[in-house]
């Protein structure tokens, strides 16, 4: 157990049975009242925020969470398979944990993963990904008047809008967070 003065940003709490993050730890002392640590807490599991007052000397529960890189193996059912790159130890991870950006996974692809007490509890691809157009709409000459895009399917089978100038076989770089098309690899 630790002190609520102890806790700061980026710290993963057991907070009412349940892991948070901790995004943001401020400490307050309004007027004549006594000081307390507003906290703005994300639910692990579900994505919820939470608010909460801390008083100074309130206990509170840090967990340890280790984040490490892994290599994506292969797809076992509701489960990735993934490898330590240093042990060669192999772990499955629930596919809930990726969202949506799962439809960019490629195999031998980085993930990275945070455990808390061999338990997965976070997982996510890289920022960016750089993937092969294996289908895209031709083009329409005259539509360029504006910024208009197209539909496009990569090597993954994800969908995805690009700007009308890429063209099937096309390397692009797509923003896994939003699933957005970001630019074309040369």
């Amino acid at each position: 157990m630790a002190k609520a003065s102890e806790v700061k940003t980026g710290n993963v709490l057991r907070f009412n049975g349940e892991l948070v993050s901790v995004e943001e730890y401020i400490h307050r002392t309004p007027g004549n009242l006594r000081a307390f640590y507003q906290a703005r807490m994300r639910n692990v599991k579900t994505g919820k925020i939470v608010e909460y007052r801390f008083r100074t000397d309130e206990e509170v529960t840090i967990s340890r969470v280790e984040t490490n890189d892994y290599q994506y193996l292969y797809e076992d059912g509701d489960y990735l398979v993934v490898m330590d790159n240093e042990t060669f130890e192999q772990h499955n991870i629930p596919k809930f944990l990726f969202g949506d950006s799962i439809k960019f996974l490629k195999e031998s692809m980085t993930l990275t993963v945070a455990f808390e007490s061999d338990e997965p509890i976070v997982a996510h691809l890289p920022n960016s990904v750089e993937l092969e157009v294996t289908y895209s709409e031709p083009a329409v000459k005259g539509d360029t008047a504006t910024n208009a895009l197209k539909l496009a399917i990569v090597e993954t089978g994800a969908e995805v809008r690009v700007p009308l100038f890429v063209n099937q076989g096309d390397r692009i770089r797509i923003d896994t967070r939003y699933g957005e098309y970001m630019e074309r690899v040369r």
